[in-house]
């Protein structure tokens, strides 16, 4: 017997910004807890609103599976003496069973005849195991802070005012963080302030959609992206929506309503970033734009209400934006009064970190290291000396410290507002690129320096101070920090040695890093560890990264072009039987004692089939030296996969480690030929699969 359960639990506004992640993990904890129990069901479904968080279970069962337990005892023979009497073994059977040795019966397990305890277990019911079920759901939720409120103990994120649980159309008789669950819910706070009575837990959503409360974050969420895009099209304008503004939004209101105002198109002046940023952050609104990207004078707000007054609602929106919107002015023009070069002292007052100095410093050290990145690549260093200096200048400028995310863009605005170099302008605001996995990368050189140089700086910096990630603690953002610089230089085409240039950002460290050479090696294996990551999520195998990182290289470029070759290796028919035959060939010239000899001595080779590898290897030799030299590595070891077929025949018909000194030796240096042209890739033998 089935019937479908509802709960919902009804609370002050919950936090917007973690509804979602609030309402996943109790379906997912109620989903386990079921399953621990043995609770059978067809499906859960979660909901969530600001004021409460729900789940409907259809077609539960009401009682767990009823099944026969069946336990093995001791053997007959120990269980009951010569008398046919039982013994403290059998009577301890029984007691550890909660049987009499009477219930207890024998049988022959196929070895022995041996006591059995046979019980029957489950039956219990849902409604006896819903409320614990739930209640250790709750407390496992990912609550950062809970509160108490009232007189009472209780604790959760917001303070609980009612409980719905109902099986069916059946209360359950429970009490859920202090409160007795019933089958009152509440509707809209202004539509429908009053107690909704649920038949059924069937009834849910529709009982709260009449009382003005859509229940399916999915459905206020699809209808609030409608009703934001057919405002937008009204005033012949296109929304942008931003996933995290709308998760939000779909948390705050219960009954949405879009609504557009207007702001005064003076306002346009400022940079549209500063004032999306206010509108967005500050009141949750959305913008609007033009057919050709550009800001209009717009924004779309969503009520909670459906007002029958609806420009009262637009026109209180209208008058609490515009302050806003006329402070982002005021620090717009205000900053410009003065050049951004004139910034930078005030940076001198700013610690970046106690043992490594100020920002001023920073900017010091980066523009010196992006200049000397910009020189070995022929870039124009002057560029990137001066975006050096001035990328952090504007963390002090009113804008920003209004403004946080303007960091970088403010820059970028007043640095053309002063005449600097366009490119060094952009890279201002590129320097933060990217910001996280996937992110866009900086368009200009100067940016991608000034990029790479501050993540160098930092990461060399930390590192030299001791204060490395351990575990999941990155207070510095290394594991980011250290992922973009890869992906600067191998998608920039930046073609230097990584070493080197750690190298040269601790130099300029000074006397703040005391092991120079510990801190290099320590950075660079952490860094290039991250690739590692990089590579997973390209769905690249991790035994490919890991032939490649045998090799010992520092030049990310490099790195990357012979992993993506040894993954386009690793798919070709060859790649197994070569794998394998590299492992051996490894294992048989690890066990020497010295090096085999360099030279083959082709007088002898006795075997056609060592004369058949020594010729095929002689050949590949002389044909992928041109394909290294301009490290064309896929196109090298696919020309190397034509070796399989000697290789085979070598290993078949030949005895590597021979009786005779010289046939043995000779043969072990054709061997160390044939690893040695796939060594300058990568070490193919890690593709092998292991033993066991």
């Amino acid at each position: 017997m089935s019937a479908d359960f509802l709960f919902e639990l009804g609370t002050e506004e919950l936090p917007p910004v973690a509804l979602k992640s609030l309402s996943a993990a109790l379906e997912n904890g109620v989903a386990e807890g079921l399953t621990k129990a043995g609770l059978e069901h067809r499906g859960i479904q979660s909901y969530c609103a600001p004021r409460r968080l729900a789940f409907l279970v259809t077609d539960l069962e009401t009682a767990t599976p009823v099944k026969e337990v069946t336990v093995w005892g001791p053997p007959a023979k120990i269980a009951f003496d010569g008398d046919g009497k039982p013994t403290k073994a059998a009577e301890a059977f029984a007691a550890k069973n909660g049987l009499s040795v009477e219930q207890l019966t024998t049988e022959n397990d196929g070895k022995a005849d041996k006591l059995v305890a046979r019980q029957k277990a489950g039956g219990e019911q849902a409604t006896e195991l819903m409320a614990g079920i739930i209640s250790d759901s709750l407390a496992k939720l990912p609550i950062p802070k809970r509160m108490r409120w009232g007189a009472s103990r209780t604790e959760f994120v917001r303070p609980v005012h009612w409980v719905v649980m109902l099986l069916g159309t059946d209360v359950v008789d429970a009490e859920i963080l202090g409160v007795k669950a019933g089958r009152e819910s509440q509707g809209h706070r202004f539509h429908h302030n009053q107690a909704v009575s649920l038949a059924s837990a069937g009834d849910y959503v529709q009982a709260m959609r009449q009382a003005y409360v859509l229940v399916d974050r999915a459905e206020r969420r699809s209808l609030i992206i409608d009703q934001v895009n057919r405002e937008a099209s009204a005033i012949n304008g296109t929304a942008v929506i931003d996933e995290d503004l709308l998760d939000e939004v779909t948390a705050l209101v219960e009954w949405p309503v879009a609504l557009t105002g207007k702001f005064e198109e003076r306002f346009l002046q400022v940079p549209a970033e500063a004032l999306i940023s206010s509108m967005a952050e500050h009141q949750k609104y959305f913008h609007v734009v033009d057919s050709d990207g550009q800001l209009k004078p717009n924004f779309i707000t969503l009520a909670n209400i459906e007002s029958k007054d609806p420009a009262q609602v637009i026109d209180g929106n209208e008058r609490v934006i515009r302050p806003r919107l006329a402070d982002a002015a005021f620090f717009f023009e205000t900053d410009k009064k003065r050049p951004l070069e004139s910034q930078r002292e005030r940076l001198k007052s700013i610690v970046f970190q106690a043992k490594l100095g100020s920002i001023f410093d920073k900017t010091e050290r980066i523009a010196s290291l992006a200049a000397k990145i910009a020189s070995e690549l022929n870039y124009d260093a002057a560029k990137a000396k001066r975006a050096g200096e001035l990328s952090k200048a504007d963390l002090v400028t009113e804008m920003v410290l209004e403004f946080d995310k303007m960091q970088g863009i403010a820059g970028y605005y007043y640095a053309q507002n002063d005449g600097e170099d366009a490119e060094v302008a952009q890279a201002l605001t590129e320097q933060y690129l990217p910001k996280f996995s996937g992110d866009k990368l900086p368009q200009t050189q100067t940016g991608a320096l000034i990029a790479l140089a501050d993540r160098l700086d930092t990461i060399t910096g930390i590192f030299g101070i001791g204060q490395k990630p351990t575990g999941s603690k990155d207070p510095f953002a290394l594991r980011r920090a250290s992922l973009g610089a890869l992906r600067l230089m191998v998608e920039q085409d930046i073609n230097l040695d990584l070493r080197a240039l750690l190298e040269q950002a601790v130099a300029a460290h000074g006397d703040n890093i005391k092991d120079p050479a510990a801190t290099v090696n320590d950075a660079l294996a952490y860094m290039l560890e991250r690739f590692r990551a990089w590579y997973e999520e390209d769905k690249i195998a991790t035994e490919v990264y890991l032939a490649v990182a045998a090799k010992e290289l520092s030049h990310p470029l490099d790195i990357n072009a012979r992993v993506l070759a040894v993954d386009a290796f690793a798919q070709m028919s060859e790649a197994a039987a070569l794998a394998s035959a590299n492992k051996r060939v490894s294992n048989i010239l690890g066990k020497l004692d010295s090096a085999p000899a360099e030279i083959v001595d082709d007088a002898l080779l006795q075997e056609a089939a060592e004369k058949q590898l020594a010729e095929a290897v002689a050949d590949k030799a002389e044909r992928v030296a041109p394909l290294f030299a301009e490290r064309r590595y896929a196109d090298a070891l696919a020309t190397l996969a034509g070796l399989r077929e000697p290789v085979d025949t070598f290993f078949d018909q030949v005895m590597v480690m021979a009786d005779d000194e010289a046939l043995k030796n000779n043969r072990l240096a054709l061997l160390a030929k044939l690893r040695g042209l796939f060594l300058q890739v990568a070490d193919i033998s890690l593709l092998a699969p292991a033993k066991g």
